[in-house]
């Protein structure tokens, strides 16, 4: 069965069993120093409260309309742990009064019109996978307008032109991540951007959001591999120029990168690609500490070497994942490409490695896939295809695969399971780190009694790394929004006061915005702010999103 579940990440059959459930209540326990999470009972999709809706379709849109429950209410939350809580007990309060699902561009305008011209709020809608609130108008602006509907652009698909020689593709906004990769195989080629959330979002999603891809270096952000894009706003249709590059001026599809569709719905974009690997080279190095990890994983990011992977796990983190249970740091390394052996590049970091105390824990492992790469990495980031990687990186590959699933698990056992993530400078990395890590475990100590906080590098750049936080604790079963926002709030004050970025590669949404709002400087904000009256005047796009 592979319908989406109504509340939890993903699809139904791949929710854990009870097995596992009880098999995560154990090790739950042992991580927080808490009493044994109980299995709770699942929601059942009849008992989920779905507002009334407050406006319909007119005729002209009435084809691509649903007001149904159920659609309502997928298209209600993103998969936040927040959303998560709220899906697990049966709140529906943010659902949209209706889904609309335009077929092309054209349709997208006459959508827009009436929302601007009846005063209905439109939230652009991809995959549905935001963890910062990006896919709901907030309870208290809901009464500004005369409705809201999700504009679900999953009928926007398909590959819909392949420029070989210049190595790159159109693409229709809705595709989803495997059925991207999948149309791309049979060119041989590769968009080579892999978020976590692969599987459920979109093309366009990534561009709106300013994604960050699986791999640790080069091109990775969704910003390396847009070369042009259209838009849809109320005021009209926006197409740029394919350009390798251009000094014209800022570059006019940057302004949509990362709008979060507060600024237009992005219909289609040309997208760099690539040819598929065919060569790789991988192994895993173990640290006496985090911080020895840290040095390493710099020298690597200033090698120019630019290693495919290159992410530190520190002892926390890969106790949590089984990656290593013997309280050092692990850092996973690994080279791709099209077109020459990879072995040159990866005896050489490993020799990095070494000189800053590293010793090989796996590998090294050189692999050749044939002409044309491997079949089986068609749908999926490095390791999908011959079994996966093996040792430590394989054990990471599928805890990183079957992370998302297990949060939602973990909501029903009532466990708090939540990340963060943000980029700072290597020479503020250490201090940045002790602040930020202690700002998490007082949270917990102080809301729930104490719990667990991990880290890794998910990008590394010759500048600086993106920690990548994850915290676990015990759950206030009735009250766990509060304990979030209360943990969610201490953790963000100190990314800011430490000089790191609120995100790095999951957006701002609504939950992110406080903290949005004062890292961004105060005259960008008016720029903000005056193209959104020029492109949105009556302000129905996204509202909340990025600016108000």
């Amino acid at each position: 069965m592979t319908t989406r579940s109504l509340w939890a990440w993903g699809t139904i059959d791949r929710f854990p069993d009870d097995a596992t459930r009880r098999r995560l209540a154990g090790m739950a326990r042992m991580l927080t120093g808490g009493a044994e999470p109980a299995l709770l009972p699942l929601p059942r999709d009849e008992d989920a409260r779905v507002p009334a809706a407050r406006v319909a379709a007119p005729a002209t849109l009435a084809a691509l309309a649903s007001a149904t429950e159920r659609d309502r209410a997928l298209h209600a939350h993103g998969r936040a742990y927040p959303d998560l809580v709220r899906g697990f007990r049966g709140d529906f309060a943010a659902a949209p009064d209706l889904v609309l699902r335009p077929r092309d561009a054209a349709e997208v305008e006459a959508c827009l019109d009436w929302c601007s011209r009846a005063r209905v709020a439109c939230v652009p809608f991809g995959g549905g996978t935001s963890v910062v609130g990006g896919v709901e108008v907030a309870a208290e602006r809901r009464g500004d307008f005369a409705g809201v509907a999700a504009l679900d652009l999953e009928r926007l698909d398909g590959l819909h032109e392949v420029d070989a020689t210049s190595l790159a593709v159109r693409v229709g906004a809705g595709i989803l991540g495997p059925a991207l990769e999948r149309a791309l195989a049979a060119h041989q080629l590769t968009l080579r951007h892999y978020p976590q959330s692969f599987e459920h979002s979109t093309l366009g999603g990534w561009i709106a959001t300013r994604a960050g891809g699986h791999f640790a270096t080069g091109p990775t952000h969704i910003d390396d591999f847009v070369e042009a894009l259209v838009a849809i706003t109320p005021r009209g249709r926006v197409e740029t120029r394919r350009l390798p590059a251009s000094g014209a001026g800022p570059a006019p599809e940057r302004l949509w990168i990362g709008s979060e569709g507060a600024l237009g719905v992005i219909t289609e974009a040309w997208m760099r690609v690539q040819r598929r690997p065919r060569f790789r080279a991988a192994a895993s190095v173990k640290f006496r500490t985090t911080h020895d990890g840290a040095r390493a994983a710099r020298a690597l990011a200033q090698s120019g070497l630019r290693p495919a992977n290159c992410r530190l796990l520190d002892p926390a983190e890969c106790m949590l994942h089984q990656v290593a249970l013997d309280g050092t740091a692990v850092l996973l390394v690994g080279f791709e490409s099209a077109d020459h052996d990879q072995a040159p590049w990866l005896a050489r970091a490993l020799e990095l490695a070494r000189d800053h105390g590293g010793t090989i824990a796996s590998g090294p492992t050189i692999t050749d896939d044939g002409p044309g790469g491997a079949a089986g990495a068609a749908a999926g980031p490095p390791g999908a295809a011959a079994g996966g990687p093996a040792g430590e990186a394989g054990t990471w590959k599928r805890a990183f695969v079957d992370a998302p699933y297990l949060q939602s698990a973990l909501v029903s056992i009532g466990v708090m399971a939540d990340t963060f993530e943000t980029a700072c400078t290597w020479d503020r990395f250490e201090a940045f780190h002790a602040a930020v890590t202690g700002a998490a475990q007082d949270a917990l100590r102080r809301t729930v009694g104490g719990g667990v906080v991990a880290c890794r590098f998910t990008h590394v750049s010759p500048d600086g790394p993106a920690p990548y936080y994850t915290f676990l604790g015990p759950a206030r079963v009735g009250d766990e929004l509060a304990v979030w926002r209360e943990v969610k709030a201490a953790v963000s004050e100190a990314l800011h006061a430490a000089g790191g970025t609120i995100t790095h590669h999951h957006a701002v949404g609504r939950t992110h915005r406080p903290w949005y709002d004062r890292e961004r400087p105060p005259l960008f904000g008016e720029v903000l702010r005056a193209a959104k009256r020029a492109l949105d005047p009556a302000g129905v796009l996204n509202p909340g999103a990025l600016i108000d």
